[in-house]
C-alpha cells in the first residue's frame, strides 16, 4: 500500500480529508514533536483509526505532505508514484 493509499484508507474511515484531520490535530496542539503514541491514541479513540494508517497521518504532520524517498518510484509494495502527496481529498483527483 502506497503512502497516499494510507492517507486515502484514513480519509474513507473518517470522512475527513487529511488536511481537515491534520487542521484539526495542530488546532488540539499537536506538532512535529509530539509523541506518536499520543496522536496515534487520539486518532484510535475519535476516529477508529489503526496504527498504521494513523503513522501516516502522524509522518506527514512531521514531514510534511513528502512521501519517503525510499518509495518514490520504487516499484515496490509501497511505492508512491510521485513524491508529493494530496492532502486535499480524494474527490479532488478524480
Amino acid at each position: 500500500m502506497s503512502y497516499q493509499a494510507y492517507l486515502d484508507a484514513v480519509e474513507r474511515k473518517t470522512g475527513r480529508t487529511p488536511q481537515q484531520i491534520l487542521d484539526e490535530a495542530k488546532a488540539r496542539g499537536y506538532d512535529a514533536d509530539t509523541k506518536a503514541g499520543e496522536i496515534v491514541g487520539w486518532l484510535a479513540d475519535e476516529y477508529d483509526v489503526g496504527r498504521g494508517h494513523a503513522m501516516a497521518i502522524v509522518g506527514v504532520l512531521r514531514n510534511g505532505p513528502v512521501a519517503p524517498a525510499k518509495h518514490v518510484g520504487s516499484g515496490g509494495t509501497h511505492n508512491d508514484p510521485d513524491a508529493e502527496l494530496r492532502l486535499d481529498g480524494i474527490a479532488n483527483r478524480e
